[in-house]
């Protein structure tokens, strides 16, 4: 009798830590999947800013129209590839359209500085500070979202939540790094050209 209640306490604690486990990871991806949500908002923030700050500055920046174009196709580009909350190739093809973007958004706003008319034009100012204040909104969520992720790469990864992951398909999430088009957009200086 002690032995079948042994057994039973046993197999009680094993099923408690399978379910302590379970639960672990479910919200673990559920925290990553807010934290993707939460960039999605702001990035839909800047989809939406960037058309209207595009037309406000053409006028003035009307020798750099190969520059507003690639900040056009680049946003296009980005918000088609916009996967959710997504693991794997999806998410890597999101994070470099992003990218991709950003470092065509910095040569823009490094253009626009040699702009005098275009920097004391209130409205592109004014569409210039919500969509850097966006940037740093992007940013802090990013930041979240790869804090969560890396909470639940380690979940999964980890010696025994990998076996509950494992049997019930938890998978890594893919973390959000700068890409290569960011890092060689804030690298290289850009060419102003005034012809």
């Amino acid at each position: 009798m002690i032995a079948l209640g042994i057994v039973v306490a046993l197999v009680i604690i094993v099923l408690g830590w399978v379910i302590m486990a379970y639960n672990r990871l479910v919200a673990l991806r559920t925290q990553v999947a807010n934290g993707w949500s939460q960039i999605d908002v702001q990035l839909k923030r800047r989809y939406d800013l960037i058309p209207n700050l595009v037309e406000s500055v053409k006028g003035y920046m009307g020798h750099e129209q190969d520059t507003l174009r690639q900040v056009i196709e680049a946003r296009n580009k980005a918000a088609a590839t916009n996967a959710g909350p997504a693991v794997g190739a999806a998410t890597a093809a999101t994070i470099a359209a992003e990218g991709a973007l950003t470092a065509s958004l910095g040569k823009m706003f490094a253009l626009a500085e040699a702009y005098p008319d275009l920097k004391a034009n209130q409205s592109v100012q004014q569409l210039m500070e919500e969509l850097s204040s966006t940037e740093n909104k992007i940013g802090f969520a990013r930041q979240y979202y790869n804090d969560t992720a890396t909470a639940l790469n380690t979940a999964v990864q980890s010696f025994p939540g990998n076996l509950i992951a494992g049997q019930f398909g938890f998978q890594n999430a893919e973390l959000w790094r700068v890409a290569e088009t960011e890092r060689a957009a804030v690298e290289t200086a850009p060419k102003v050209s005034l012809r």
